[in-house]
């Protein structure tokens, strides 16, 4: 007969539950959050005596330092908004949004446009696994709000070797050279057009929980992606958006750009946020979290949860119960649920596979391949992972001046 352990690693898409988990004996240092749902997936979480975990109590210090939708919030927006204004007058723009189609930066630019007054340029990377539902967002709720957009669209032949570059070193996080091209992207599209402030659409309420440091790394550290793909790379980055240690420090400290989590001034409520985006701007929902792209689906659904043993939707699930918007109950049987049917598994797979030129028996080697740490590959982990006080410090004094 087979056990139990062996059904679950031949189903890797199989979630269980805290109470299937423990009772099927698949280990006996098994254990979840109390409050939220992160659980020993994260080999670095730590249990107070009281059950709680880490990452919800972090999120709650989170909610005190950076949520403004009380009143001295509501007029520290207003002072941003005159500033924003007073600094691009003349000018075509007064700030930068990044869209992606999905429901946290379309409320972002209806906030910015409808609710600020502001005159923003909407940016876009493309590259090239847009699902098309994402770019009908895009194109409607632009259209909609008479916004101008402006979209980079990646070569995919360097792209491809980049990302193939990410698999075959086997850290967790793949989606690194997408996400450091963005943040690169909005940086220099703004000092291009002269504007200092990027709005964006991370917040607190549906993003407070952050990636574990084991079950990813910053995106930002070009060290660590430039030296990943000079290991695995073939094709030469020539056109690549990328933003060097170096870079980083002059559009902060010297341009003194400032990125914006203007959903951290509203309240947020993400599921009421779907219904008026879908009546006012004729938005779609597509699913899952980052589901607007066909690589994340099929990499967070899928090569996260064979390979790496963990599964990304705990971070957003354990986000919303702390905001209060779902149950742990809830939440739990979510993580129960199919999200991902196995026929969608099967069509992603073979689309993933032959937009990247892999064959089967190649993607097999490289799920096989032993999983590595990014302290295995050049980093500037000093400044992103091991002084983070510090870096917070430069931070909250660019944003303050």
């Amino acid at each position: 007969m087979t056990s139990m352990i062996e059904k679950i690693t031949q189903s890797p898409l199989r979630v269980v539950c805290e109470e299937q988990t423990l009772s099927s004996g698949l280990t006996n240092n098994y254990r979840i959050c109390d409050r939220c749902i992160m659980d020993t997936s994260d080999p670095d979480i730590v249990f107070d005596q009281n059950g709680v975990c880490n990452h919800c109590t972090k999120y709650f210090q989170k909610v005190g330092e950076e949520l403004f939708t009380d009143g001295q919030g509501q007029a520290r927006l207003e002072r941003l908004i005159r500033q924003i204004k007073a600094i691009g007058k003349g000018k075509e723009y007064d700030c930068i949004i990044g869209v992606s189609g999905g429901v946290d930066s379309t409320l972002t630019a209806y906030i910015v446009k409808r609710k600020l007054g502001l005159r923003p340029l909407a940016v876009h990377l493309d590259n090239g696994w847009n699902s098309e539902l994402a770019v009908h967002n895009v194109e409607r709720t632009l259209k909609t709000l008479g916004i101008d957009l402006y979209t980079y669209v990646l070569d995919w032949e360097e792209f491809r070797d980049l990302q193939l570059s990410f698999l075959k070193a086997s850290v967790a996080n793949s989606e690194a050279p997408t996400d450091h091209a963005i943040v690169a992207l909005l940086y220099h599209m703004a000092s291009k057009i002269g504007v200092r402030h990027i709005l964006t659409g991370s917040n607190i309420v549906g993003e407070g929980i952050h990636l574990p440091r084991t079950w990813g790394y910053d995106s930002k550290d070009w060290k660590q992606v430039k030296g990943i793909h000079r290991r695995f790379g073939r094709t030469k980055l020539k056109s690549f958006p990328h933003l060097s240690a170096l870079h980083l420090f002059y559009y902060t400290f010297v341009k003194r750009f400032r990125f914006i989590p203007i959903l951290n001034y509203f309240e947020y409520a993400k599921e009421d946020s779907k219904k008026m985006l879908q009546a006012e701007l004729g938005w779609r929902d597509y699913g899952g979290k980052h589901h607007e792209s066909i690589y994340t689906r099929f990499y967070q659904g899928y090569v996260t949860q064979r390979k790496f043993h963990f599964d990304k939707r705990r971070l957003h699930l354990s986000t919303l119960i702390c905001s209060e918007q779902i149950t742990r109950a809830e939440a739990l049987r979510q993580m129960n649920g199919d999200s991902y049917p196995q026929n969608e598994v099967i069509e992603d797979k073979e689309f993933v596979l032959k937009k990247l030129g892999l064959s089967e028996d190649e993607f097999e080697a490289i799920m096989s391949l032993p999983v590595a740490s990014h302290r295995d590959y050049p980093s500037h982990s000093l400044v992103f992972e091991r002084m983070p006080n510090v870096v917070k410090l430069l931070r909250k004094i660019a944003t303050n001046r």
